[in-house]
């Protein structure tokens, strides 16, 4: 027995790893799903690397740890993975060796934030357009963050599989004279103009940025005192949500709106029509703006599609550690005789979310 009160051996090592923050945790079997034990934080851009972070961790919170997974914000490929957003490299291999773990698998952060979502309750969702969904049908997950990710939960088989992508990165693509703007904007700053270079949090600013140059608005002062002192995304939404600053409000509106329109994209890709469930750090705080009809008047806003669009369930992800859970469910899969396939791809619960 250890400090969390179970026997070491029933604990299983996850992580949520991601640009901006590492959230660690340990979970034991549950009844319905993981249980977590305990959990830390860490500012991943003040660490090395992910090993620093475990270190730091169970060193913390000592535990004999047979098995570990960890979701990653980053393509994952032969067990190895070079973040996006930070300037590390992650190999499975010197995790399993440097702490003597049995096994130890990364996945990509949104195929961890897709595993968990077939355990979410109903307290841990708001829904931005209503209905049911049934039972083997295809769900799509888009979370903007420090960057933006995108995955699939696929019916196949009688039961649910993972599958990451890197949809984040595909072309941001205008949608009328407006946006187009933003694009030439945004070109002359970025070689590849990516949906992430909109829907992140430092998309937010790159937005914010854009509508200033137009010289619409002079910035005040008080809001240059708040980007220099609070963290720039959070200034803008923050002053946008309290409705202090016309250019924030348009700034978080158009966000809000394009963010809309990919995640009908992902909705028509994937033919989800299990649902859209649409997650990271930034979407909970700013979920007054979501339940206006700019988001859902996007999302439908797709020509001869629109109905379609209409009877997809669009729901919001509030449980802050829904991929460290993902991640969990994970880790403690591999401890059955099904051997997880490669890329965070497992099959999960025949049953739809609730």
């Amino acid at each position: 027995m250890n400090q969390t009160g179970e026997n070491d051996n029933s604990l299983v090592l996850a992580g949520d790893v991601g640009g901006t923050k590492t959230l660690l945790g340990l979970f034991a079997h549950g009844k319905k799903r993981p249980r977590l034990k305990l959990s830390e934080t860490y500012d991943s851009r003040e660490r090395s690397g992910l090993t620093e972070i475990i270190k730091a961790f169970i060193g913390k919170h000592p535990a004999t740890i047979s098995d570990a997974c960890f979701g990653i914000a980053g393509p994952v490929m032969d067990g190895r993975c070079k973040t996006t957003s930070l300037p590390w490299k992650v190999s499975e291999r010197e995790i399993r060796q440097r702490f003597g773990w049995r096994r130890v698998r990364l996945i990509n952060d949104l195929a961890a934030t897709a595993h968990a979502v077939p355990m979410l309750n109903r307290k841990e969702v708001f829904s931005l357009n209503p209905g049911r969904a049934a039972g083997g049908k295809n769900i799509g997950i888009i979370a903007p963050g420090t960057g933006l990710g995108e995955a699939f939960l696929v019916f196949a088989k009688g039961s649910y599989i993972a599958l990451p992508s890197e949809g984040g990165h595909v072309e941001f693509a205008p949608r009328d004279e407006r946006e187009i703007r933003l694009w030439k904007y945004l070109r002359r700053c970025y070689e590849h103009v990516s949906i992430e270079r909109i829907l992140s949090g430092p998309g937010l600013v790159n937005i914010y940025s854009w509508l200033k140059e137009t010289g619409r608005s002079v910035e005040p002062e008080w809001l240059s005192k708040s980007m220099e002192e609070k963290d720039p995304p959070r200034a803008i939404t923050e002053a946008a949500l309290a409705h202090q600053e016309p250019l924030c409000v348009e700034t978080l509106n158009t966000f809000v709106s394009i963010l809309g329109a990919a995640a009908g994209n992902l909705a028509l890709t994937g033919t989800t029509t299990g649902g859209i469930y649409l997650g990271g750090g930034i979407l909970p705080k700013i979920l007054p703006m979501l339940k206006e009809a700019i988001f859902m008047k996007a999302f439908t806003d797709k020509g001869r599609f629109r109905d379609y669009l209409k009877r997809i369930p669009v729901r919001v992800i509030l449980n802050e550690k829904a991929a460290l859970l993902g991640a969990a469910r994970f880790a403690l899969e591999m401890k059955w005789p099904f051997q997880p396939g490669p890329e965070g791809c497992i099959r999960l619960f025949s049953k739809a979310p609730e």
